[in-house]
């Protein structure tokens, strides 16, 4: 349900003015702002086909953590007779023609972009009796710099590909060999990392963790009790997908110790998905999936010590099935971890430091809200253990505090009415701290610099010229970043720069011929804006104008719609492909345009996140028709007889509650993946907006559109996968005979087994275009 959509919104500058007693405020340049003033059309193939228009690939770039440079996946290939060279070396037995072989080798650059040096070439990857070198989808150094391990043949756990195989070098002796013991299974080991003295790699197989010596191929378990019902060092699919986490362990700073969480499912009922084109009969998939108002997995987390391989269990006392542990870290040394133990719903997070060696639980701090806390942060310690910093609401806004080992002492960092929207690093030694914020403007993100000690106040660090989009990716010591910017309708591009003055050291991604392709097409002029509701909430917004736009006429106007906690859609960056979606529509005749109703992910504070507790559905659809008001009173051209709205996911929710519930202002709507009734989502994310369906059955029912489906008028497309292991194919089925009920026609498009990003399946993404705009340009043009 958090996802977005596939054909994601982009986002806008605006002005204002004062119509019909409706407050359009002013944020920027009056006048529509052209990408460019090209004459081609876009096509669908254009975009889900061809791929005419994608961004300039980068390669796979990593600092180093010792802050000596970074390194890089660069691709080579040798020549026939050489590459029959290195499979005689590989011992291959092949009689065929030798052709050439071609693998990623991993590159050293100093941290000035200078002094190229070629670490591990990729012959070296090549296992003994195999001709092609290993894929390299992850790898990591050893903290001694003298081994390499390379993740590979990943299969997917839940929704990431997270199991697979992983592979071990040894730099001085180019020994290669496969972890998992003397007899290693295929794709069968997740999350291995090496301990910190570099001694150990550890990772978890079949629900159990595990322990070998770098270099040698004994295996020890620190954990057997690990079964279908057991899960140590891993997690059940709601902790995934709704936390965020997939690796269940931490080594200890010492090595001595692994700490780790242990999931009971036993209770949890299983979700059956149904294949029905794989094979001659119909293939089952189940796997336990928690249910508003439903059992919850048992949570603990504990401490195995290696030396005797036990483990010391923090006993927090309560149902661990009524709570949730979404993070843990060790506290500075190996003597104590912070555990954070949040209730069920969601509001009362509880920070405990264990001292596992003597059974030992304090608690430290606490977070509070009335309605919810609206995310799990991790704390990021001192190296002494003094301190961590610790993100919170506490004064209305999210802020980075300093907070003492035993919690008396809390020192606001980023004090302002503004949330920080990211924390990117610190550096003990220079007293500083990097996060991103946007002070000024919510759809914008900038880098600021603040002291760990609080003595001055934050300052920018992105120059001004850099209006847009900005992420940074910071070496450990902060003294480099790897810098992304972008903006609506602009490509990105990509530099390492030196921060302190943030010049550029070396530009990585330019995308020149991207945009050198954009500036021959007809695209739309753009603007954003913000206009008021009717209670005088401030809302956010863009909006997409038909190239050539007749002023004297009226067009008809789709929004594209999310509207939930998880995600805003009114981003200054760019959207690649979706940008060029909606693009595609305004070339058709549409306007198209994107509002963030209160209650989204935006960074404005905590009563704007809040807002929305147990109204989702309500007051969120309410804002989408405030602003489609506001909208007509300021740009005539809207034709308010021709209305549509698209989203995915929550979006799907929030289309189906604007048609059912105005339905006199939004008259056509495609629902991709909806939830139409939030009782089949999941535990975690549905009870921390909407409250216990046993306990807050209202809640559920005002805000589910399954229960206003009698009131359709308009026309309504539904679409969803029957494979969607997020948002469940059986809550269509729930509003498809809500509908029949009723007799309210509409059109309907299932997509086989395919999962919640409707993308899977050759042909997908661009039959689910072309049937959007279809459907578009029959009911509206």
């Amino acid at each position: 349900m958090k996802s977005l959509n596939v054909f994601r919104a982009p986002v806008f500058k605006v002005f204002s003015i004062i119509a019909a007693g409706v407050l359009i405020q002013a944020c920027g340049n009056s006048d529509p702002q052209n990408s460019t003033q090209g004459t081609e059309q876009i096509t669908l193939e254009d975009i889900y086909k061809d791929h005419t228009f994608s961004s300039e690939p980068s390669s796979y770039f990593r600092w180093l953590k010792d802050g000596s440079g970074y390194t890089v996946l660069e691709e080579r290939e040798i020549a026939a007779d050489e590459a029959e060279k290195v499979g005689s070396e590989a011992e291959t037995q092949s009689s065929d023609e030798p052709q050439g072989i071609s693998g990623s080798d991993i590159v050293f650059y100093g941290p000035d972009a200078t002094g190229r040096e070629v670490l591990v070439e990729f012959e070296k990857l090549i296992p003994t009796g195999e001709k092609e070198p290993l894929s390299i989808e992850d790898y990591q150094w050893s903290k001694d710099g003298k081994w390499l391990m390379v993740f590979t043949n990943s299969e997917k756990v839940w929704r990431s590909r997270s199991r697979g195989d992983f592979w071990v070098l040894n730099l001085e002796t180019s020994a290669l060999y496969q972890l998992g013991g003397k007899t290693p299974k295929a794709s069968n080991l997740m999350f291995a990392k090496f301990s910190p003295d570099s001694k150990r790699i550890a990772y978890v197989q079949d629900n159990n963790i595990y322990t070998e010596m770098v270099g040698k191929q004994t295996v020890t378990a620190l954990t057997t009790d690990g079964d279908e019902n057991t899960v140590n060092g891993n997690f059940d699919w709601v902790y995934e997908e709704e936390f965020s986490i997939r690796d269940g362990f931490r080594w200890s700073p010492d090595s001595k110790n692994i700490a780790y969480w242990q999931l009971d499912t036993s209770g949890v009922k299983y979700f059956t998905m149904i294949n029905n084109t794989k094979s001659l009969y119909p293939e089952l998939t189940e796997f336990p999936y928690p249910k508003a108002g439903e059992q919850n997995s048992a949570v603990k987390v504990g401490v195995v010590k290696l030396a005797d391989k036990k483990t010391r269990w923090a006993e927090l006392g309560g149902d661990n099935r009524d709570r949730y542990i979404p993070r843990i870290s060790w506290a500075g040394n190996g003597k104590s971890l912070l555990i954070q133990d949040v209730n069920r719903p969601q509001n009362h997070n509880a920070l405990w430091l264990f001292d596992w060696e003597s059974n030992k639980l304090d608690t430290i701090l606490e977070d509070k809200d009335d309605a919810f806390l609206e995310w799990f942060y991790d704390a990021k310690w001192s190296e002494d253990g003094e301190y961590f910093v610790w993100h919170s609401e506490r004064d209305g806004w999210r802020h980075l505090y300093r907070v003492s080992r035993d919690g008396k002492t809390i020192v606001d960092l980023t004090p302002g009415e503004y949330d920080i929207v990211d924390m990117l690093a610190m550096n003990e030694e220079n007293n500083a701290l990097y996060f991103t914020a946007s002070p000024k403007d919510p759809g914008q993100r900038y880098l600021f610099k603040a002291t760990l000690d609080g003595s001055a106040k934050p300052v920018r660090v992105t120059p001004e010229s850099a209006t847009g989009s900005n992420s940074y990716y910071m070496s450990q010591d902060t003294s480099w970043a790897v810098h992304t910017h972008s903006s609506y309708g602009v490509p990105p591009t990509k530099q390492i720069i030196k921060v302190a003055d943030h010049s550029t050291v070396k530009v990585l991604v330019e995308n020149k011929e991207l945009k050198a392709k954009l500036a021959k097409v007809e695209l739309p002029a753009h603007e954003f804006f913000n206009v008021a509701a009717k209670d005088g909430t401030k809302l956010d917004g863009y909006i997409m104008f038909p190239p050539n736009m007749d002023k004297s006429k009226k067009y008809p106007i789709v929004f594209y719609v999310y509207g939930e906690p998880w995600g805003s859609t009114v981003q200054d960056r760019w959207e690649g492909g979706n940008y060029l979606y909606k693009s595609l529509l305004t070339q058709k005749g549409f306007i198209v345009a994107s509002v963030d109703n209160r209650g989204t992910r935006a960074p404005k504070g905590r009563d704007w996140r809040k807002s929305i507790y147990k109204k989702i559905g309500i007051v969120t659809v309410q804002d989408q028709a405030d602003a489609l008001d506001a909208m007509a009173e300021r740009w005539s051209v809207i034709d308010t007889e021709r209305v549509g709205v698209w989203g995915h996911s929550g979006g799907g929710s929030s289309t189906l509650n604007l048609l059912f519930r105005h339905g006199d202002k939004f008259h056509v709507g495609i629902a991709s993946a909806p939830v139409p009734d939030i009782r089949l989502y999941d535990t975690i994310y549905q009870e921390r907006y909407a409250g216990n369906p046993n306990t807050d059955p209202e809640s559920y029912d005002n805000s589910s559109p399954v229960h206003f489906a009698k009131n359709l008028t308009g026309k309504l497309l539904l679409i969803h996968g029957t494979g969607d292991d997020n948002v469940h194919y059986q809550g269509s089925e729930r509003l498809i005979n809500e509908l029949v009920k009723y007799d309210k026609q509409f059109e309907f498009m299932s997509y086989p087994n395919r999962s919640h990003s409707l993308r899977e399946g050759k042909g997908t993404s661009l039959h689910r275009a072309r049937l959007m705009v279809g459907f578009f340009e029959k009911n509206l043009l």
